[in-house]
């Protein structure tokens, strides 16, 4: 049966906030799940210390989130880390929001079970709170082939099953546009939780948020300096420095006010801790509104548009 709604019909009842997650800091999803507002991304975080030592200034700074994938390499030096870390900060696995995503080799229904399977054993856990599909493409297949569609069809029964059966708390997708995520719902059981895509400034994806707002599904950001980049542009700058604020946390409080959860990342301790302070102040409605004059619709990362 497709999905038509973005209601809570079928779906858990609202899970208790744990008691380290302040409520304005976190959103609810589709789930009847809580979600930080705030994560650690660990895209090129590699090497067990460099791991250890950034989440450590994470879990010390109030990150709840971790997010993570296959094709990062770094599950189990995540699992290990956490295992450590998270008696030492009083915390335990179910005060930690654990995202990982399938590799885009792994396409398919068998295919997509035993990745998702082998990242829990990686991981170390017997459930994650949320499991995306990480590009509607299949590696080692052209972009425009049509068998994409099928293939990630496939992939999304396997996760609706994992999810049913209680190993993925909520599942998603990341770098979908419109036209994929609209093929999803018609013919989903489990609707979509989250949509992870790139999102800053200059690539504001206003019809994307749109879509996603009406259809109940939460956007994370990911990239939200822009690679790094974006943190240099004198209109940045500028509201940073009237703010008295990094341009970093301009940009990602930019996504806050929207509604976008972010999940920025650093192998610095001080930039993790730094990258925290988004709370209890917000940006005027002209700096809002500047910020978002730089959409110019640039993809620093990937753009999944082509893809059939």
């Amino acid at each position: 049966m497709a999905y038509h709604s973005p209601t809570m019909q079928n779906q858990p009842a609202v899970r208790e906030l744990p008691g380290s997650w302040p409520p304005e800091h976190t959103t609810w999803l589709n789930t009847g799940a809580p979600m930080p507002l705030l994560g650690l991304g660990t895209f090129r975080l590699q090497g067990r210390e460099t791991v250890r030592l950034s989440l450590n200034a994470a879990l010390e700074n109030g990150y709840r989130l971790v997010d993570t994938a296959a094709v990062y390499g770094n599950e189990a030096a995540i699992g290990d880390a956490l295992r450590e870390l998270l008696p030492r900060c009083g915390l335990s696995r179910k005060d930690i929001f654990l995202t990982s995503k399938l590799s885009p080799k792994d396409h398919g229904e068998g295919s997509a079970e035993a990745a998702c399977l082998h990242s829990l054993h990686e991981l170390g856990c017997d459930y994650l709170d949320l499991y995306l599909i990480h590009w509607p493409g299949t590696q080692g297949h052209p972009q425009e082939d049509k068998g994409n569609r099928e293939r990630r069809q496939l992939s999304w029964r396997a996760l609706e099953r994992l999810h049913e059966a209680g190993k993925l708390r909520a599942i998603g997708v990341s770098n979908y546009t419109v036209k994929h995520l609209q093929e999803l719902l018609v013919s989903c059981r489990v609707p979509p939780a989250v949509l992870q895509v790139e999102f800053h400034p200059e690539l504001a994806q206003s019809e994307l948020l749109d879509f996603c707002r009406q259809k109940g599904i939460h956007l994370q950001a990911y990239s939200s300096l822009g690679t790094g980049q974006l943190v240099r542009r004198p209109e940045v700058v500028k509201i940073a420095e009237q703010q008295g604020r990094t341009p970093a946390q301009v940009l990602l409080r930019w996504a806050l006010q929207q509604g976008v959860s972010v999940i920025p990342k650093s192998a610095s301790p001080a930039r993790v801790a730094e990258n925290s302070q988004l709370w209890n102040w917000d940006l005027t409605q002209t700096e809002m509104e500047g910020l978002r004059a730089l959409d110019c619709g640039k993809h620093y990362c990937w753009d999944p548009s082509g893809v059939a």
